[in-house]
């Protein structure tokens, strides 16, 4: 009757740790699977780390609360007479590192990819600015600064008769967007001007700081057309909330044509 007592109890215990752990990870967005390759194995081994330590603290925090309720003192005054068991020891000792290493082969593989800038089809120069970004598209010979767009802008400063709930995209918008086809390998080049920055687009599934003096790579492959949108994400001064990040993904026919629209205006 003691064993099924303590079953019962352990039973009902693991059942409200895992109900609240569920409904905290329901609350709100979790990490978005994105539309790139690599944001989608970010998401993939995310949501696998997540599912293993959420299964370790469920058991951890159960086998605690079922501890504490069946061997309080009150239902076993007299003390246990054991101090340890080796036997014990060595198996939460070593099941932690299986663990671990079967988290940190698909960990390195991503943490690989990340890197594997080469074979790029285009590559795109980002430099950050106080309080804007600049795209310096080497192959195209095309450059242009994009900045928050004017109605954002305007309902933010105090006073203004334009409130920040009528503007779409509040503080997410931009007067020039970063244009790019997709089903294309692009090459990511950023530094800064003036003071550290950090390009990140959710979408793309990282994030990396521009620094003066320094160039940082990175790449992407987007694999439907949209509009994907993203911050500074470097405390940078004053206006740091005040430089978004927008990147349209069109077709190849239509990245074409804008690049030679934008040849046109320049020349």
């Amino acid at each position: 009757m003691k064993h099924l007592n303590s079953l019962i109890v352990g039973v009902a215990v693991f059942a409200v740790v895992t109900a609240i752990t569920w409904g905290m990870l329901s609350v709100g967005d979790n990490l978005r699977p994105g539309v790139s390759p690599f944001s989608q194995d970010v998401y993939q081994l995310h949501n696998t780390v997540l599912g293993v330590v959420t299964v370790i603290g469920v058991l951890v925090f159960t086998a605690i609360f079922t501890s504490v309720i069946l061997h309080s003192r009150n239902k076993n005054p007299v003390p246990a007479k054991f101090s340890h068991s080796t036997k014990a020891e060595i198996i939460w000792t070593a099941i932690p590192i299986l663990i671990l290493v079967v988290i940190a082969v698909p960990a390195t593989q991503v943490l690989v990819d990340m890197e594997d800038t080469g074979n790029a089809d285009m590559n795109i120069k980002v430099t950050g600015y106080q309080w804007l970004w600049k795209y310096d598209y080497l192959e195209d010979d095309i450059s242009f600064y994009s900045a928050l767009d004017r109605d954002s802008n305007r309902a933010r400063q105090i006073g203004s008769d334009l409130k920040p709930q009528d503007v779409d995209n509040y503080l997410l918008e931009v007067n020039n967007p970063l244009v790019v086809p997709v089903d294309t390998k692009i090459r990511i080049l950023l530094t800064a001007d003036d003071v550290i920055h950090s390009w990140w687009v959710p979408d793309l599934g990282w994030k990396r700081d521009a620094i003066p003096g320094m160039v940082n790579e990175a790449w992407t492959i987007i694999e439907k057309e949209g509009t994907y949108r993203g911050q500074c994400a470097e405390l940078c001064g004053k206006d740091h909330g005040f430089m978004p990040i927008v990147v349209e993904a069109v077709s190849k026919q239509e990245y074409n044509e804008w690049v030679t629209q934008q040849k046109g205006i320049t020349q």
